[in-house]
């Protein structure tokens, strides 16, 4: 019988209950000349597997001054293919070796009959499905001896199986195994936008104690003859709506460590600070109301 890990343990730890941004490569040398004022940084795990060279290299030099967060993309937790033990066994080991505040992962699938698919695919939001990702992420908990947070996706399709809603199935996988909800604001609101449903509805589904970290990010609408849809695509600012969104959901939630992301189209180091500088902004104001 798996344990499940104290929820209390969650807590952001060294994380503060600021904004962050996340590193990229194409960042490492203005981040160690610069020292930008962001609380803390994400990184996704799987760009430091390696046995070594510069990532890993920079990345020991940098956690020197900041907080850290892993952030998986690869590991295909919804998948019913085996876990790949050998991607655990990695992580279990970046884990020792930078000891990060927090490690996610996100609720979706990329990989079917061995095959990788190098995307974060969703999940039909049925009974089967909760029941085999309890089961998937109390076995990965367990393997690496700390509660994850599962992150909600963005989505551009839904299946004629699904009878839960998405905030009722993640919110069930947390109550049931003890991890925690990375909330990805963006995402609630590209796929809200798409689907039809209402994004307060969400926010106000998930419970308040398992959120324990937020993430921002750009999206990017593609428009066809018959309607349009959004993409969460990270290549650009925080769109107004999902800044009004995001300020909601710390009303509801509460200053929580909230990570600024953008994968492609890199801009400079600074644009990424200013947006992490307008969340900050929304998380002290709520630190001042709850003084």
């Amino acid at each position: 019988m798996i344990a499940k890990p104290a929820l209390s343990r969650l807590g952001p730890g060294s994380i503060p209950a600021r904004a962050g941004i996340g590193l990229r490569a194409e960042h490492y040398d203005a981040v160690l000349e610069s020292r930008p004022p962001v609380g803390w940084l994400e990184v996704h795990s799987e760009n430091y597997f390696g046995a070594g060279g510069k990532p890993l290299d920079y990345l020991e030099r940098i956690r020197a001054h900041y907080p850290l967060s892993l952030h998986g993309v690869g590991l295909s937790i919804g998948s019913t293919d085996p876990l790949d033990h050998r991607h655990l066994s990695k992580l279990k080991a970046l884990i020792r070796r930078f000891e990060p505040a927090l490690v996610s992962e996100h609720l979706s699938w990329g990989s079917v009959g061995g095959r990788y698919l190098n995307d974060l695919l969703p999940l039909p939001y049925t009974e089967e499905a909760l029941y085999h990702m309890v089961a998937r992420v109390a076995q990965v908990q367990d393997r690496l001896g700390r509660p994850l947070l599962i992150e909600n996706p963005s989505s551009y399709l839904q299946y004629v199986e699904s009878t839960i809603p998405e905030w009722e199935f993640l919110t069930e996988l947390a109550e049931r195994t003890g991890c925690g909800v990375l909330l990805d604001v963006n995402n609630i609101y590209v796929s809200a936008r798409n689907h039809g449903f209402d994004a307060d509805t969400y926010l106000r589904a998930i419970p308040r104690h398992v959120v324990q970290e937020i993430h921002l990010a750009g999206f990017t609408v593609n428009r066809f003859d018959d309607g349009e849809i959004l993409i969460d695509t990270h290549n650009r600012p925080v769109w107004p709506a999902v800044w009004a969104l995001y300020h909601r959901a710390v009303q509801r939630f509460g200053p929580i460590p909230t990570l600024i992301e953008w994968d492609s189209d890199l801009p400079e180091l600074t644009v990424l600070v200013d947006e992490a500088q307008r969340a900050d902004a929304i998380l002290e104001e709520r630190h001042a109301q709850a003084a």
